[in-house]
């Protein structure tokens, strides 16, 4: 019909955009190495964020977040350990000699600038301080360190640095009130929050919904050349193979390419990305929600509404479609409008993992993977570009490229919709569990094409390679969120763990079963014929006559 072809095309553009985007797993960073300034004695702490929750006039006001120097006594983790102590602007603001201010224990705020850090916080401590604030002189927040030659590093009190917004803040406060106070402490995050085990259910159960639908639909296409070659009917492809319409199947050369587009693709978001270049990714993200919310849908719903589904009417411009799709598709819009209007508000996850799932779901059923070998080149290539990119990426361009794509930090605004993202609820910092669309869909795609050669070829779960190969992919997602805490919230290259569990869970089966020529090369089992089957129970038949 030509308006599911156009919802087709217009879902592929965007459907472009998504197979590119980062694959990654991100929690949120909490403490921050940087190998470019080591750690040496007196100099050795771990780079954290600290809350600085304010007091004005014995009342609860504003928090803000900090990130703690390198020098100094480590940040107490426990706001019970924390004590409420009473702030105090320096006098010189830059602290780069000694306050005139008499100070008993209060927490001073000082301005970056003219003097090292470490200074400023000698001569802090030296007034009676019992921490130091310093105030950046710009938007962001720095990291403070040590310089090499330096020697008096045995600093007493902790030092945080503030970005600058937060201090014009402060100052406001200390300007309007004679009693301000703070309260400074770094809570750790839990090794384990229950986002990450939704994220995993629902990474898992996606491609589980997803293959099983593939796998229907290649069985029902089986069939239907059965049909047609017992009829004698010259209607199927070159190859023998009768294929779903509206499947597109990936070859050695796209599967290559794909690394590609990708990598150009990123730095394209890398470099250009804007509110105005998010609005964009938000627009094709739409499109493609609503086509693939709808497929669902229509795919759902016409088990028991099948006289519906199979009645269609003209409609100009888009051609014949079915009552049951013409009654779908105003509530599929409305729900990726509603989204894209309330995005940013903090229940917009929800409508967002439902049109990114539906998306996930319905491209696993269009594009597909022939064969092991084209999986094979096709995972592979992705691994190492999710390395690349995760990694290597940072010596380039001095950060990680993939990372500060996915978290959107050069969108200002929260982030881009090409995630699944459950709200971290248990972490103290808040924040989101993210997993790219990537993580889903190269492996699912794998892993739908094992559920298709084990139908065709009649094997049952434990004698097939669909069940261990979902197995292994839970396991790799399972050990990426392990390696996520263990490193303390840093993003980590999903596939770096998927590809080698599941890939190689596919290969060393089919190698020990003796079916990796037979995955490898055609992809699907070699059925017989129904004309010699045919033809075989016609001579029989023939010679009982005679």
């Amino acid at each position: 019909m030509e308006f599911q072809r156009l919802g087709s095309i217009l879902s592929l553009a965007a459907v472009v955009s998504l197979l590119c985007w980062p694959s990654t797993v991100i929690a949120g960073d909490i403490v921050h190495d940087d190998d470019v300034a080591p750690k040496k004695p007196g100099c050795e702490n771990d780079f954290v964020l600290v809350k600085v929750q304010t007091w004005v006039g014995g009342v609860e006001s504003s928090e803000f977040v900090g990130v703690g120097a390198r020098f100094g006594v480590p940040i107490v983790s426990k706001e019970k350990n924390a004590n409420q102590t009473r702030l105090a602007l320096s006098d010189p603001r830059d602290c780069c000699s000694m306050p005139k201010n008499k100070l008993t224990n209060e927490v001073i705020m000082v301005h970056r600038g003219k003097c090292k850090f470490t200074v400023k916080a000698n001569y802090a401590e030296a007034a009676g301080a019992s921490a130091v604030l310093i105030i950046n002189n710009e938007k962001e927040l720095y990291k403070m360190v040590c310089d090499p030659d330096e020697t008096e590093l045995d600093i007493q009190i902790p030092a945080v640095m503030l970005p600058q917004e937060a201090g014009a803040s402060l100052e406001k406060m200390l300007m309007n009130s004679s009693s301000v106070s703070v309260q400074l402490y770094s809570p750790r995050r839990p090794l384990v929050d229950i986002a990450e085990v939704f994220l995993w259910l629902m990474a898992v159960g996606t491609i589980l919904c997803a293959s099983y639908w593939s796998a229907w639909t290649a069985r029902e296409a089986a069939i239907e050349q059965d049909k047609l070659l017992k009829d004698a009917v010259d209607e199927i492809s070159d190859d023998g193979v009768v294929r779903p319409s509206g499947v597109v199947e990936i070859s050695t050369i796209s599967a290559v390419l794909f690394v590609v587009v990708a990598s150009c693709f990123l730095i394209i978001l890398y470099k250009l990305m804007s509110s105005w270049f998010l609005d964009l990714l938000v627009v094709l993200f739409c499109i493609g929600g609503v086509e693939g919310l709808q497929t669902c849908l229509v795919a759902l719903l016409s088990r028991w509404l099948r006289g519906t589904a199979e009645s269609y009417i003209k409609v100009p411009l888009f051609g014949a479609v079915s009552y049951l799709t013409l009654a779908v598709a105003p509530f599929c819009i409305v729900s990726a409008v509603v989204w894209a209007v309330y995005r940013n508000h903090s229940f917009a996850w929800i409508g967002q993992d439902v049109l990114g799932i539906a998306l996930i779901i319905t491209v696993l059923q269009i594009v597909r993977i022939p064969n092991l070998k084209v999986g094979t080149v096709l995972l592979g290539c992705a691994f190492f570009y999710d390395i690349f990119w995760v990694f290597v990426s940072k010596k380039m361009f001095h950060e990680s490229v993939m990372i500060v794509v996915a978290r959107g930090d050069k969108s200002g605004e929260d982030g881009i919709p090409m995630l699944l993202k459950i709200p971290r609820l248990f972490d103290p910092w808040g924040g989101y569990s993210i997993i790219g669309f990537g993580d889903i869909l190269l492996p699912g795609l794998l892993i739908a094409f094992s559920l298709r050669y084990d139908w065709l070829a009649n094997k049952n779960l434990r004698a097939g390679y669909f069940l261990w190969a979902m197995f292994a992919y839970g396991l790799g997602l399972l050990i990426t969120y392990v390696a996520l805490n263990l490193m303390d919230g840093h993003g980590q290259p999903a596939l770096l763990y998927i590809v080698p569990f599941t890939l190689g869970t596919l290969l060393l089966l089919g190698k020990k079963r003796g079916d990796l020529k037979t995955l490898w090369t055609k992809g699907e089992p070699q059925r017989p014929c129904p004309h010699v089957r045919l033809h075989s129970s016609s001579s029989s038949k023939f010679e009982d006559e005679k």
